[in-house]
């Protein structure tokens, strides 16, 4: 598992791929950590992840929790429907915001 921070459009860009269970998910924490240290704005770009378990959505629950409270932005792009599935199951769909592509994330921050 590889995570790897970038800045499009002003905002930080947290991009993973492969599987996101429990054994990435200090990783996952540790990088969207340091990228919404650096900017209130963050995608987190799940576009070339194939699995996600519930301590991943943990993760995604606390940097959005983390972005309300400093006033910044959170959006998702997530393209794999078995991924996207774990957010409609949850419910989480109505929370997070879905994108399909980078820059329709950053777009709507």
């Amino acid at each position: 598992m590889a995570f790897t921070i970038d800045t499009v459009g002003g905002h930080g860009v947290v991009r993973a791929e492969g599987e996101l269970d429990v054994g990435t998910a200090a990783q996952l924490r540790e990088a969207v950590g340091a990228a919404q240290d650096a900017h209130p704005g963050l995608v987190v770009d799940l576009s070339a992840v194939t699995f996600m378990d519930s301590v991943t959505l943990g993760v995604l629950i606390g940097a959005y929790n983390r972005a309300r409270e400093t006033g910044g932005g959170l959006a998702v792009v997530c393209t794999d429907e078995r991924v996207r599935r774990v957010f409609r199951i949850t419910g989480l769909d109505k929370v997070f915001a879905l994108f399909d592509t980078v820059e329709a994330a950053v777009a709507a921050l």
